[in-house]
């Protein structure tokens, strides 16, 4: 329990004993939840409750008379309560000794990186599936917010206490490979000196022809005299094999590495294709019309019934989503979330209509929609990158503004928002640029530090060091910020929403940004500088908890 949780608890309790001292109820049974909110204007007080208000049935008195009651009868001291008054129709407003949250500094340094971590999920099993590309070249922009969102959803799960899968679905089944194929046996061909057309939707891009090459230079021409069906495995082996490779490598230079890699051709060697068809049957969820397979969604709120397997006898691309998803109820977990590109939102009621008419809850499956990126240079949209040419990718962008930049940016909104990018702002070294306005704070903080040592100053173990000298009303607020941080943590999980990280981080650099301008930290007086180093440690820790959250480093130069 932080510090906050033991105020709001130890409060609780003297309002409890007051309102029995009162006589306002004959048992603790009888009171209602009792509620400490914030007052959104500052001069209103720390903290404030409705418990007056929500006594006033079972006090049989007005609320205003209960409150009286409540203050002649409450501890104030044992709760670290200052004063208390009443306002409005029975509000209790309380002002508080804030000295109670020097303790947050000692949450902090005792827990070091977990700090802000809760138990919130601890005991479920959640799954997210995120990225999820055609291995068919580079990975777009909108496959980097995904990576960005999705690893930092994980992140934020895993501290809040869920037991966390990251899955990269590889679709390697369907006319995509069969194209892959194609077009790096065209390529291999045409490195031979030979005329070869492409596919008609063949891929054409430059990882294709330099694979091609590199075979051609190993191989020579002896993959030709392979027969049709040995040569086309081959060429589709060996497709996807580099492009997996290449997706993986620019995953983890991005800092995103995931679990497990589930093979959609998997589904179909092992018959949970089949069986997923044969589950829906049993289920009375299909009917045959005009020679194709439906799927009844409509029952449960999709538009129209969905075609499993055409009338030519191949499935959809939703039969084997289908049996991926009921694969992923089977395993057990119990929560799967999948982040999706913003062209699949119709994609939503139909699988989940099929997770239901398999018997499955379909609440258990949440699908999160990251929305598009527009990048913009010198105050133009970019379509494409200057290098190539071509249509700018995840490792163009990494190249021009790094991996921190994107990171932020790229989870610094509510991922279901449309996202501009400003490239020339993710560069810049100003404060106009969030993310190294929020990397400067630590950096900051690290100067710091280095200046105590050289002036031979140590920091103290913090519950032997002279905390009661911070007792400006910046360091309460630095502190009370801090102290949030396991909160905000919870919430942010509950909702699914990373971006909420980077808000509170960015307003706790702000602070201490404010802070920092009005204060000196190492001064004459060796008390003040040992608090204020003590403030700063545990600063620089939340600082990098939150950032590691979100997956964007902390460097302690800038």
């Amino acid at each position: 329990m932080n510090v906050l949780e033991k105020l709001h608890t130890v409060m609780g309790n003297a309002l409890s004993d007051a309102a029995l001292g009162a006589g306002l109820v004959d048992s603790r049974d009888e009171l209602p939840a009792i509620v400490l909110e914030v007052p959104k204007d500052k001069s209103h007080g720390d903290l404030a409750t409705n418990l007056a208000m929500q006594l006033t049935k079972i006090a049989k008195r007005n609320p205003r008379q209960i409150a009286e009651l409540i203050l002649e009868h409450l501890d104030k001291s044992r709760a670290w309560i200052e004063s208390a008054e009443i306002a409005g129709p029975g509000f209790i407003n309380f002002r508080l000794d804030k000295s109670f949250l020097h303790g947050v500094i000692g949450d902090v340094r005792a827990q070091e990186a977990r700090y802000g971590s809760v138990e919130a999920g601890r005991g479920q099993k959640v799954q997210v599936e995120f990225v999820s590309a055609n291995p068919t070249g580079s990975l777009h922009l909108g496959h980097a917010r995904g990576a960005a969102v999705g690893d930092a959803l994980c992140n934020l799960l895993a501290y809040a206490g869920y037991e966390v899968t990251r899955e990269y679905y590889i679709n390697d089944a369907g006319n995509q490979v069969v194209n892959l194929a194609k077009s790096i046996e065209a390529r291999y061909r045409q490195a031979l000196g030979q005329d070869a057309e492409m596919p008609e939707d063949g891929y054409h891009g430059e990882d294709i022809i330099g694979f091609a090459r590199e075979l051609a230079e190993r191989e020579g021409d002896k993959l030709l005299a392979l027969p049709d069906e040995e040569r086309f495995a081959f060429f589709r082996s060996y497709g996807l094999e580099r492009e997996l490779d290449k997706l993986k490598r620019d995953l983890e230079r991005f800092g995103v590495k995931f679990d497990s890699w589930y093979s959609e051709t998997s589904l179909y060697e092992t018959g949970k294709v089949t069986a997923a068809l044969d589950a829906l049957r049993a289920k009375g969820q299909v009917y045959e019309q005009d020679g194709a397979v439906w799927l009844s969604t409509t029952p449960f709120g999709d538009d129209k019934d969905r075609v499993l397997v055409k009338n030519d006898g191949t499935y959809t691309y939703l039969t084997p989503d289908i049996a991926y998803h009921m694969d992923k109820y089977g395993r057990g977990y119990d929560r799967m979330i999948n982040i999706w590109g913003a062209d699949h939102h119709g994609y939503i009621p139909r699988m989940k209509a099929a997770m239901a008419g398999l018997g499955n809850d379909p609440d258990k499956l949440t699908v999160l929609i990251a929305q598009m990126v527009s990048l913009f240079q010198n105050g133009e949209k970019v379509k494409m990158s200057k290098r190539t040419g071509k249509a700018v990718t995840m490792e163009d962008l990494m190249d021009e503004v790094g991996v921190d930049a994107i990171r932020y940016f790229f989870t610094m909104r509510s991922m279901d928002s449309h996202l501009d990018f400003d490239m020339d702002l993710a560069v810049s070294t100003s404060n106009e640029n969030p993310v190294f306005y929020v990397q400067y704070a630590y950096a900051r903080i690290c100067s710091i530090f280095r200046q105590a040592e050289e002036q031979g100053i140590a920091l103290l173990p913090w519950d032997e060091a002279p905390l009661h000298r911070l007792d400006a009303e910046p360091e309460f607020d630095l502190l009370r910020k801090m102290g949030e941080l396991p909160e905000v943590v919870a919430d942010a999980a509950r909702i699914y929403a990373p971006h909420a990280m980077i808000r509170y981080v960015y307003e706790l650099a702000s602070m201490f940004h404010s802070y920092y301008r009005a204060e000196r930290v190492i001064t004459e007086d060796a008390e003040q500088s040992q608090a204020r180093l003590q403030l700063l440690a545990a600063l620089r820790i939340v600082f990098a908890n939150c950032l590691s959250i979100v997956g964007v480093s902390a460097p302690d130069k800038m």
